[in-house]
């Protein structure tokens, strides 16, 4: 009860300190907005919602924006660290490769498909299991101009996998990368970084190029039981390689080029992660040997014209994706001396699949601005997306009730019993969306987009956002929208692995969102947004247990989930050297089937920032981030996940052009023990994943 209680405290405390200070500073002059924006930079507009650029306030969605200067501010190396920053989202790992799953409002699956992420309003969505990519590695923060977020449906504007939400990574172009910037970073766990970013002209074309290269050892937390470890119970062995270490290194080379030459631009981005571990294991074992890589190719071009001819604007692009994950050093998919029925492994069960993908888009749009009070947009477009090649191979095949049976070799099965023959899949789609000022301080927003894929037929969804401008300081937002997420190829066509089959005939999931919004801008330094929504899942895609016991499952659609919540966040510029921000999210998701908690995603989730700028060109920050209340799915008798708080300092200067910046970051300076959840029943990895311990990173870089 004391527990409790001092939760609650602190909980009410941290939500309502910016406004009760507020009451307190109300005689005070508000600082300048030129340095304001300077410090901390502007974050007052939003693209992602429409496609046009409008203030936050007022965007028919539920966004958040993060600037590069919330970025430095936080001490944040990574993208995940980020991202936690965000009401609504939390991010979970999966023992596979470590790959982060990014939790929106209680959505949780195996590799988080449901929500969209994008690169500069380009999806980055890999075919295989229909995520960013397994084999992710994590994302560097240097070259981010900008991170645009939709909490809630986006299919109605961008199609497929905007479900739960929008990820829309901005870079650094030649306006934000003006000059020439050289940095380094070092860090826990012999991590290490260094880049160089330049923005200017060549000739009449304006010039942005990043390039980056990095390795880590990362967090090797120790793991006490494993997948292995329930076997060496079953079948008398002691194969296990727990307790030991996770394996998370990892090397990495990021390269980013874009060029503006009046209204055409092209953007080149080069992604490769190498020599790079296995986590807790591919198949939840420890495996300290397995290596990987994915390479990740983008390009795009686009040509836009706001004014293209009287009231008409017009846009076009074509971008391209070229994706692969390939496995360097075989997959110990469970260890040496390990002992089935079947057989024995002396040299543990080896495999390796590998996967390569190339995803052509091309798209167009036109705004009228012709119609009194209307803002109307049109677009077409047509994916063609191509998993071209596959590769497999292992030491194993499988009894007719699932179980590994030993091969005398390792053999390549690519061509006789491959995981996955290659696939295509085509999109059409075309939208209609209307932006209407049906009268004075309400605005209308409506759309409908219909997608048809060439293997499972046609879908339509649509959305309406009601804004209407109380007052002077007060906006609320009534908004509906329906999203769908289309079968991975791994869920529709996977073969040859009866622990899940796939099922061509899966039809896509389902979500219907309602929310409503308020936005109060209760000072002038001081705002203050508060958001209610509902939803419902339908068709979830799930592995279903075959009818003979014993002989794994197969994809299916089956489950509904429903879910409520609660977000509120607040940013309050004390002075114009301290600002406090902080954000609470509360939510309930429930599994149809069982009536019961779907689990894994925290219930209550707090997360609170403080800014001071000092003496001159010096900065300080601190962020507390409280995680609590994740309960375990239906068939899972672990108790409750443990709930945990962290606390991060950061420490850097400010100095403009031609001078050293420095920075230093402490993350979970009491060195909490952070766990995430592992999914139902939890018998592979019962204690569930260990995040990284205390870890520290210094930082310098130049501006030219």
């Amino acid at each position: 009860m004391k527990v409790w209680s001092a939760q609650r405290l602190t909980l009410t405390a941290a939500l309502t300190l910016p406004l009760t200070v507020a009451q307190a500073y109300a005689g005070q002059s508000p600082a300048d907005e030129d340095e304001l924006a300077l410090l901390y930079g502007a974050a007052d507009s939003v693209s992602i919602a429409t496609g046009n650029l409008q203030a936050l306030r007022r965007a028919p969605a539920v966004a958040s924006v993060i600037t590069a200067a919330d970025i430095a501010a936080m001490g944040a190396t990574d993208l995940d660290q980020v991202l936690e920053s965000v009401p609504g989202i939390h991010v979970n790992r999966t023992p596979n490769s470590n790959s982060p799953l990014y939790v929106v409002r209680g959505i949780v699956s195996p590799y988080t498909p449901q929500i969209l992420m994008l690169q500069n309003g380009v999806p980055i969505t890999t075919a295989y299991v229909g995520n960013k990519g397994n084999i992710w590695g994590g994302y560097p923060v240097e070259h981010i101009a900008r991170i645009e977020i939709i909490r809630g449906p986006g299919s109605a504007l961008y199609g497929s996998d905007a479900f739960s939400g929008v990820i829309n990574i901005i870079t650094k172009g030649p306006l934000e990368a003006q000059g020439t910037e050289v940095g380094a970073r070092a860090g826990t766990f012999d991590t290490y970084d260094a880049w160089v970013q330049h923005g200017g002209k060549v000739g009449p074309v304006d010039v942005a190029a990043y390039v980056r290269m990095g390795s880590t050892d990362g967090n090797d937390s120790r793991i006490d039981a494993d997948a292995q470890s329930r076997n060496d119970t079953l079948f008398r062995s002691h194969a296990s390689l727990a307790p030991g270490g996770l394996n998370n290194q990892v090397k990495a080379a990021d390269a980013n080029l874009d060029l503006i030459y009046g209204q055409w631009r092209a953007r080149f981005g080069y992604k490769k992660r190498y020599d790079m571990g296995t986590g807790a294991g591919i198949a939840s074992a420890l495996d300290p040997v397995g290596r990987q890589r994915s390479e990740r190719i983008t390009s795009s071009l686009a040509w836009a014209d706001p004014q293209f001819s009287g009231d008409w604007g017009l846009g076009a692009s074509l971008s391209t994706q070229q994706y692969s994950q390939e496995v360097t050093t075989l997959y110990r998919l469970l260890p040496p001396g390990l002992v089935f029925p079947t057989g024995a492994f002396p040299d543990g069960m080896i495999g390796a699949p590998e996967t390569w993908e190339r995803t052509y888009r091309l798209s167009g749009y036109a705004d009228y601005s012709g119609l009194n009070a209307h803002h109307l947009r049109i677009g077409v477009g047509h994916d063609d997306i191509d998993l071209y090649r596959v590769r497999e191979v292992r030491n194993f095949s499988y009894a007719a009730n699932g179980t590994p049976i030993p091969l005398p070799s390792v053999i390549e099965t690519t061509y006789t019993l491959p995981f996955l023959r290659p696939q295509r899949r085509r999109i059409d789609y075309v939208y209609l969306q209307d932006e209407w000022n049906l009268a004075k301080d309400w605005n209308l927003t409506a759309g409908v987009r219909r997608d048809r894929y060439s293997d499972f037929g046609g879908t339509t969804n649509p959305r309406l956002a009601l804004v209407w401008d109380a007052s002077f300081d007060l906006t609320a937002k009534l908004l509906y929208g329906r999203a769908f997420r289309a079968p991975a190829f791994l869920e529709s066509y996977g073969i040859t692995n009866p622990v899940a089959m796939g099922n061509p005939n899966l039809k896509p999931e389902r979500n219907a969102t309602s929310e409503l919004s308020f936005a109060w801008q209760a000072r002038a330094d001081a705002n203050v947004n508060l958001t209610f929504y509902r939803y419902a899942m339908k068709n979830i895609i799930r592995v279903v247990p075959n009818a003979t016991p014993g002989t794994g499952g197969t994809y299916a659609n089956t489950g509904n989930q429903n879910g409520r919540g609660v977000e509120l966040e607040s940013t309050w510029t004390v002075t114009r050297d301290l600002r406090l921000s902080g954000n609470y999210a509360w939510q309930r998701s429930i599994d149809e089937t069982t009536d019961t908690d779907a689990g894994y995603a925290p219930h209550n989730h707090l997360y609170g920032r403080a800014d001071w700028a000092f003496v001159s060109g010096y900065q300080a920050g601190t962020q507390v981030n409280w995680v609590a209340g994740r309960k375990r799915a239906f068939g899972d008798a672990r108790p409750a996940i443990s709930d945990y708080t962290t606390l991060d300092l950061t420490l850097a200067t400010r100095n403009g052009r031609r001078q050293w910046n420095f920075s230093a970051a402490l993350r979970n300076v009491f060195n909490a023990d952070v766990r995430e959840p592992t999914p139902a029943p939890g018998l592979n990895l019962p204690h569930d994943l260990p995040m990284a311990p205390r870890t520290i990173s210094l930082q310098a870089s130049y501006r030219m």
